[in-house]
């Protein structure tokens, strides 16, 4: 396989990983403080999507760097890379977001 379709479906489980494991852990923590885990679990799989989405490609200002030093210099390719990278991470964190939410028994109104 690729090197790029390697580092595409790692960012991916990453954020995924990241947003799965965060909600669990925090319903955890929400039954020890006698909180309701369900809620808890909803809330922190919304607000850790960003920050799953960092973490899988490795930080917040390195892959913007590449994208505008590339894109400015011409070389679209690595641009386009570091682009589908960050939308591989972003649907790793939001499918995660979205078993939390199915789970949890379905979508907060």
């Amino acid at each position: 396989m690729s090197s790029f379709m390697t580092k595409a479906i790692l960012d991916f489980f990453i954020a995924f990983g990241i947003v799965l494991g965060g909600a669990m852990i925090g319903g955890i923590g929400a039954v020890i403080s006698l909180q309701p885990p369900t809620q808890t679990m909803l809330d922190v799989s919304d607000r850790i999507k960003i920050w799953a989405l960092a973490a899988a490609v490795g930080g917040t200002i390195d892959p913007m760097r590449v994208i505008e030093s590339n894109f400015f210099d011409g070389n679209l390719s690595p641009a386009i890379k570091q682009i589908l990278y960050l939308l591989f991470a972003f649907l790793g964190a939001h499918m995660g977001s979205e078993l939390v939410k199915w789970v949890c028994g379905g979508s907060r109104g």
